[in-house]
């Protein structure tokens, strides 16, 4: 439970956890438009350079689960001083590094380091703030856990085309430094004399399955898949440490997640939501600006420019949310919110070549006010009923859950993507033949198959063709997924009435 200086100090605190947040969140997206430019200095091939994103989420996700665990062991404060520090010193070294080795080392560190931040800046507002003003936090909260995803590909973007890929950690450094000051100074210590002993074992499955799962989403498509005995290697890793994780944690005396976890339906089935949710957002975010740049022709600042009305209206969402929870149940929020989600994702499949921005800032607008409708409620309705003793292992959970939504869902959906893309060019191609007739009549001279330079731009234009076609059956493949998950709503139960928030004052 918080201590009296803690309410006393709610908003200095406050700023923060939010500091600490959005350099967290933004460092999961900042770095993706600067690799490009990172390949180049640190002469890394295609595939290695992606080992930059790659080492981040492996890192975070193992750590993660820990951090429950540790703020009990050795106290909240402590822990996210540390957690600041590391990251804020492993992001001067990520701008600093010389080598691809280096900066994958050091990316390894800024995930361990930042793994506890989100989970645990989530649990200490939670405890600071009363029951009746937890809607607002939550939404206050979300926006800045929301911002990285939204603005960091547009401020990578632009400190990248400014100055270069190594400013996009350099931008860690004065946040990190206000975050920890804060912190510090108005933040009391606590301990805890009740830390179960540190299940290893458990801990050690949990890494096993995480890391495995991760190397296959991440390394399939570019070895074939189970064509390769690397790839079965991982898998049957990843599988084994699930069983040992799963057998451990029904069976042992103290083991790594509290069982009791399991036992509230709110929290179990709202982390199958956010599961799903996290894989909805994240994925659209990894395909969108591929596509902007590589076929549509935007630059990397344009294409950022062009995601950032989701942003905004994630961000209204977010406000006029906070008001709603305690007057109306958040599961109709989230119903919702869902089916706003579902309607951007339809107009999203009707796509083509021939637009212009329009629709992609109309469709990004609608979605931003859907996951805006979604990401509050849901986190309200996971520890509405979850004991506050369980909080800091349950948003740690949480976080992890929602997390690996995010990394399956972008590897899954880019791998259907691209094998949709090779299925359409196929497609596109036999039916590109002198003896058809349609092709004859139509096909510019400078497209003639029967020239080089006429083949590679027949080529490109199919291309071109074929990943759109493909993107619109990923958006057709999400806008069912949104019918597939809908029934949750049903398991949820209405969490008791709070007193109604306070109106909130957007400045």
């Amino acid at each position: 439970m918080a201590s009296a200086k803690d309410v006393a100090n709610r908003v200095p605190i406050t700023i923060g956890m939010m500091l600490a947040t959005v350099m967290n969140s933004l460092d999961t997206t900042i770095a993706n438009v600067a690799l490009p430019q990172m390949r180049g200095s640190l002469s890394a091939s295609p595939d290695q350079i992606t080992w930059v994103l790659t080492s981040y989420i492996i890192a975070a996700a193992i750590m993660t689960p820990m951090s429950g665990w540790l703020s009990v062991r050795v106290g909240r404060k402590l822990t996210f001083l540390v957690s600041i520090a590391g990251f804020t010193i492993a992001s001067m070294l990520c701008g600093v590094a010389t080598s691809l080795s280096e900066i994958v080392a050091f990316r390894l560190l800024q995930g361990l380091c930042g793994a506890a931040l989100i989970p645990l800046s989530q649990a200490v507002l939670l405890d600071i703030y009363p029951p009746s003003q937890v809607g607002q936090m939550m939404a206050v909260w979300g926006a800045g856990a929301l911002l990285g995803p939204i603005f960091g590909p547009l401020l990578g973007g632009w400190l990248t085309d400014n100055f270069s890929w190594n400013w996009v950690f350099f931008i860690n450094l004065p946040v990190g430094i206000l975050a920890f000051l804060a912190i510090s100074i108005f933040m009391s210590h606590d301990r805890s004399g009740e830390a179960r002993p540190f299940d290893f074992l458990g801990f050690g499955a949990l890494v096993v399955f995480i890391g495995g799962l991760q190397l296959v989403l991440d390394r399939g498509p570019s070895v074939d898949w189970f064509s390769s005995p690397e790839i079965w290697t991982e898998a049957l890793c990843s599988v084994a440490g699930l069983y040992v994780f799963l057998v451990q944690t029904l069976t042992a005396k103290h083991p790594f997640f509290d069982r009791r976890l399991a036992l509230d339906r709110n929290f179990v089935t709202s982390n199958l939501f956010g599961f799903f949710i996290g894989l909805l957002l994240f994925s659209t975010m990894a395909l969108l600006p591929p596509v902007m740049q590589g076929v549509m022709g935007y630059s990397v600042f344009e294409a950022g420019l062009v995601m950032m009305p989701r942003g905004l209206g994630s961000f209204a969402a977010m406000f006029v949310v906070g008001r709603l929870i305690g007057r109306i149940d958040t599961r109709l929020i989230l119903g919702a919110g869902l089916g706003i989600v579902g309607f951007a994702l339809l107009g999203m499949s009707h796509f083509d070549l021939a637009m212009d921005s329009t629709p992609f800032v109309t469709t990004g607008i609608v979605q931003g006010l859907g996951i805006g409708l979604l990401f509050v409620p849901l986190s309200v309705t996971a520890f509405a009923t979850l004991e506050p003793t369980l909080r800091a292992e349950g948003t740690a959970v949480y976080t992890l859950i929602r997390n690996m939504g995010s990394s399956v869902g972008i590897s899954m959906m880019e791998a259907i993507d691209t094998h949709e893309t090779s299925v359409a060019h196929a497609d596109m191609a036999a039916h590109v033949q002198p003896s058809n007739p349609v092709f004859a009549a139509g096909v510019p001279s400078a497209m003639s198959p029967g020239t080089s330079s006429g083949l590679a731009t027949l080529n490109a234009d199919i291309t071109r063709h074929a990943s759109m076609v493909a993107l619109i059956d990923v958006f057709h493949l999400m806008l069912l997924m949104i019918f597939v998950i809908a029934p949750l709503l049903l398991l949820m139960r209405k969490p008791k009435a709070a007193t109604p928030t306070a109106e909130m004052v957007v400045e």
